[in-house]
């Protein structure tokens, strides 16, 4: 993403939320999922201003529904997660990136994230890849890219834990061997081992996305060494409101502003329900992270 001096939409008109942040997932089991009426209601009265799409089901598939309903709620796209297989050479990921740009352009998103798929459902463990693997992996990252440049959507990838690339080192190799951009997502490097803010100062000029969540360290340095699942962790905390954990978010966001960063920042703090939530629930946390970045903003 080339950043430029341009006048830019100020960062509070550029604040947009994820179901995540509702526990509402793709992941199998992964606790109590909302209905997405109230979702995108909770959304809107906290005052975001757009949404990614969350996992399949979320919103309706129908193109036009899907964009009615976002509409209906006040709610822009932004785009959405897109897990996907690349580093199988006899597989081919063009039709399904095909068909995620396709709902992107029907909903006026403009976003696709990637992760990098193991091919196994959850994120508690991952394959480790061979050469073979990486030459594929890489390479189809450029070709997935290169589908979304040319039809106008913007394609980045997301470094996650339980996928091929979730590691600092995971993210050096790629930043390196593809033309792809990156989405920094706080929560998700800090628990693969890598310092978000030095990672965002690093690539400034390749970041195009941003998910934003604070993060308790001490689970995430569990998490980095084996010692506690993704799942237990997320269950029991680990990612934070913004302010109430270990990342230095003002930091991070004032570096992509001063390269002239003009993209989405993203709420994302990845929970997990027992149950329907009473009062406030997560949107009471949504809030305060909002609260902290529009603070933050000035």
């Amino acid at each position: 993403m080339e950043h430029d001096n341009q006048p830019r939409v100020s960062i509070r008109n550029r604040i947009a939320g994820a179901p995540i942040s509702w526990g509402v997932s793709e992941v199998p089991g992964w606790g109590y999922q909302l209905e997405s009426d109230r979702v995108l209601a909770e959304m809107a009265m906290i005052g975001l201003a757009a949404t990614e799409f969350g996992p399949v089901g979320f919103l309706p598939d129908d193109p036009v529904a899907r964009a009615q309903a976002l509409t209906d709620h006040g709610l822009r796209a932004v785009g959405g997660f897109l897990p996907i297989l690349l580093h199988d050479h006899n597989y081919d990921p063009l039709p399904v990136a095909d068909r995620f740009v396709d709902s992107c352009l029907a909903s006026g998103a403009q976003v696709m994230v990637l992760a990098a798929f193991t091919g196994v459902a959850g994120y508690d463990a991952r394959p480790v890849l061979d050469q073979i693997g990486w030459n594929a992996m890489l390479s189809n990252l450029d070709r997935v890219n290169d589908l979304a440049g040319d039809r106008g959507i913007a394609a980045c990838l997301h470094p996650h834990i339980g996928t091929m690339v979730e590691r600092g080192e995971d993210v050096e190799r790629v930043m390196q061997g593809s033309v792809v951009d990156l989405c920094v997502d706080t929560g998700h490097l800090a628990a693969g081992g890598a310092d978000p803010v030095a990672i965002t100062a690093a690539y400034a000029e390749r970041v195009s996305h941003v998910h934003l969540k604070d993060v308790d360290m001490t689970m995430a340095r569990q998490v980095f060494c084996g010692d506690l699942p993704f799942g237990v962790a997320v269950e029991a905390g680990m990612f934070r409101p913004l302010g109430d954990g270990d990342i230095d978010i003002a930091t991070l966001v004032g570096t992509l502003e001063a390269t002239g960063y003009s993209g989405w920042y993203v709420l994302e703090q990845d929970v997990m329900l027992a149950a329907a939530p009473t009062g406030p629930g997560p949107a009471g946390d949504v809030r305060r992270s909002l609260d902290f970045l529009r603070e933050v903003a000035g």
